[in-house]
């Protein structure tokens, strides 16, 4: 079904890195976001009047912020889709992550008047009237729910959006909420035992869960957090299609927004290289993650000599050595300078965030174990952090 109404709803559909086919996902995902939660509203609400209980009235104040985090998303999706333009060079992708954080904030801010009412609901219980349509609503509505956050969860899977996940997520917390209230109202109906105030409570530290982890997945790429390693790896594999290309290090991600990201990466060719046929390679290297990808990016190119046997036995000695302080330890752009007593060792080291040791401990433990290995090679080194993992 779900497909269905995506083909007979969004224009060129399978076309998902074109911002504009993406914003017509985010805006009928917010329509259909709009339409459910308000009925689901109405229906509630109305059950909450019928039998006087604030579990069922919290629930449905739920599902209207809902709705009006729905139009959130609208708008928020709407700017996103919006060209670059010379205030904003990179276009405006990144408004899809602040509408996102708008909406966790609604759902927080629910969630605390939900606590707030279902606490004074604890302090003094009202008698609660059964109502077997109340009933059949909750049952209706935890269905329609997890309806929701399966669409939400596929349609976010499809165009790469965190936004769109975690509304998935803030829909499946609902399907949760809304049975506990229905278990509550049941246990109620038989017992005669008023739970009406915990189960309300329940319901509001479920908003407040889904509230919060929602503005934590929108703060991640707000405030710059690593790219999926897949997308780094197929980078990769692209520039080095090129059997001239010998490695790539130094890769930048700049996320501006789903489907708004420019790399930066420096290519190693050989120094041999004629250099307007090794810019030829990048050139094309650059058009190959372009197309493939839709990301912008700019290659540096880095010359480094391999057909030196002399370089090539120090680099291996180097690398030799940075494998027994640890095998995540990298290395690139190796190159020496030789004198008449002492030959220096120039390279940088990639090591992760938070590593064991200081960069300055580090670089002390590979210039001893160098010096060791060869008593005439100093080594001159860079740390470099590994923030892609």
């Amino acid at each position: 079904m779900i497909q269905l109404l995506v083909r007979t709803f969004i224009k060129d559909y399978d076309d998902v890195k074109n911002p504009q086919v993406r914003q017509r996902y985010g805006m009928f995902s917010g329509g259909v976001g709009i339409f459910c939660n308000v009925l689901l509203f109405i229906a509630k609400f109305a059950a909450g009047t019928l039998t006087g209980a604030v579990s069922i009235t919290a629930d449905a104040l739920n599902n209207l912020s809902d709705a009006g985090s729905s139009v959130v998303t609208i708008l928020g999706f709407k700017i996103a889709g919006k060209p670059a333009d010379p205030e904003h060079p990179y276009g405006h992708g990144r408004y899809e992550y602040i509408a996102g954080l708008v909406v966790a904030a609604a759902i927080v801010m629910m969630g605390l008047e939900l606590l707030k009412s279902s606490f004074q609901k604890i302090i003094h219980p009202e008698v609660l009237e059964f109502s077997i349509i109340s009933v059949i609503i909750l049952i209706v509505s935890i269905v329609v729910k997890m309806w929701m956050a399966l669409f939400y969860k596929k349609l976010g899977k499809r165009i790469s959006s965190s936004a769109m996940e975690a509304t998935s997520t803030d829909s499946l917390s609902d399907c949760v909420s809304t049975t506990v209230v229905l278990v509550s109202l049941i246990i109620s109906m038989a017992t005669g035992l008023n739970v009406d105030g915990y189960a309300g409570a329940v319901v509001a530290v479920f908003v407040l869960i889904a509230g919060i982890g929602a503005a934590k997945d929108m703060l991640q790429p707000l405030l710059g957090q690593p790219p999926e390693k897949e997308f780094v790896e197929e980078i990769e594999r692209l520039v080095l299609e090129d059997q001239h290309i010998i490695g790539i290090h130094d890769m930048i991600v700049h996320d501006y927004g789903p489907g708004r990201v420019f790399a930066s990466l420096h290519a190693e060719v050989p120094h041999t290289m004629d250099v307007m046929e090794a810019h030829d390679c990048v050139d094309l290297a650059e058009q190959r993650v372009m197309k493939a990808l839709g990301c912008g990016i700019s290659i540096h190119m880095d010359p480094v000599m391999n057909d030196d046997a002399n370089v090539s036995a120090l680099k291996n000695m180097t690398q030799q050595v940075l494998r027994e302080i640890d095998p995540s330890i990298r290395m690139h752009d190796f190159r020496t300078t030789q004198g008449p007593l002492i030959t220096n060792l120039i390279f940088d080291v990639v090591i992760p965030f938070h590593y064991k040791l200081t960069d300055e401990e580090l670089t002390d433990v590979i210039k001893q174990k160098i010096t060791a290995k060869n008593e005439k090679c100093r080594a001159v080194i860079h740390v470099d952090k590994d923030y892609i993992g």
